[in-house]
């Protein structure tokens, strides 16, 4: 090799390495212009009364987003009971069975249902459940959200699986281990990690849908019973006041965006903080 073919392709090298550093600097740094000017924004409008006390009337200041919060969490944790398990079986019957026709159209269809825009899956819940109980609900809500963490959860789950190499299948298999049983004893804790990271994209997803929400859950500005009336919720309430002609309700959707991203951001990082202490102990 000459000396010539030898700078060129060192060149190249750094080139390519500095372009590459490039764009993940861009891309970092627009995330955290993204966290840092809802945060400038939003802090303002964050104090006690926010988490405590229900929204005031029209043309009132004042007052906070104690239900939306709560409305929110119970949303996600319906939609997590609904999406997540139909999610995650059928993802494990794609990666270990779905290789014949009957994988190939149900990875189809999940494709096709991840692409589906959340207003349809949001008029799909209003005729399905809105409809039938002639009033608006938790449960609608929680189910068209569940609807839309479905084939999210069916191909994350699908892709960490498959990333388990081969031979600890067959080494558990020549062991005398059944299939189920190695299924599930080996395969799923060693993509644990992923399976989770996988849930948690899922529910930052859905967490900030608003239009599905629009045609199920509504919205309601005092506090929702049980699952079934109308219930408040943050991407709601950011859509409402983000809209109103009032500065403060501007100053409230700003601390509703703040509230909801740390929401997703608090599940995300106590989850990968708590996993690797119970693989230890486990250890």
């Amino acid at each position: 090799m000459t000396g010539a073919m030898a700078w060129r392709r060192r060149a190249v090298n750094i080139g390519a390495f500095g372009l590459t550093a490039l764009f993940a600097v861009v891309t970092v740094s627009v995330l955290f212009f993204l966290l840092g000017y809802i945060g400038w924004h939003g802090f303002r409008g964050i104090n006690l009364d926010f988490f405590l006390r229900l929204p005031k009337p029209v043309g009132e200041s004042g007052g906070g987003m104690a239900n939306a919060i709560v409305g929110t969490v119970k949303l996600l944790a319906l939609a997590s009971m609904i999406g997540v398990p139909i999610g995650f079986f059928g993802g494990i019957y794609l990666s270990e069975f779905g290789h014949g026709p009957l994988g190939f159209w149900i990875r189809y269809a999940t494709d096709l249902l991840n692409g589906i825009p959340s207003i349809v899956v949001g008029i799909f819940a209003y005729t399905l459940v809105v409809l039938p109980m002639r009033q608006f609900s938790t449960l609608a809500g929680g189910i068209a959200l569940g609807i839309m963490m479905i084939p999210i959860a069916v191909r994350s789950t699908e892709e960490f699986l498959r990333l388990v190499p081969s031979s600890v299948r067959e080494a558990s298999l020549a062991l005398g281990v059944r299939e189920w049983k190695t299924i599930l004893f080996v395969v799923i804790p060693a993509a644990v990690r992923g399976l989770l990271t996988g849930i948690l994209l899922d529910l930052a997803r859905v967490a900030g849908e608003t239009a599905p929400l629009l045609f199920t859950a509504f919205n309601n500005r005092v506090w929702s019973h049980g699952w079934l009336e109308p219930t408040a919720s943050l991407p709601v309430m950011i859509f409402t006041y983000a809209i109103s002609p009032y500065e403060d309700w501007h100053r409230q959707a700003w601390a509703s965006a703040l509230v909801l991203m740390f929401l997703v951001l608090a599940v995300n990082g106590g989850t990968r903080l708590l996993l690797p202490r119970r693989r230890t102990g486990a250890g």
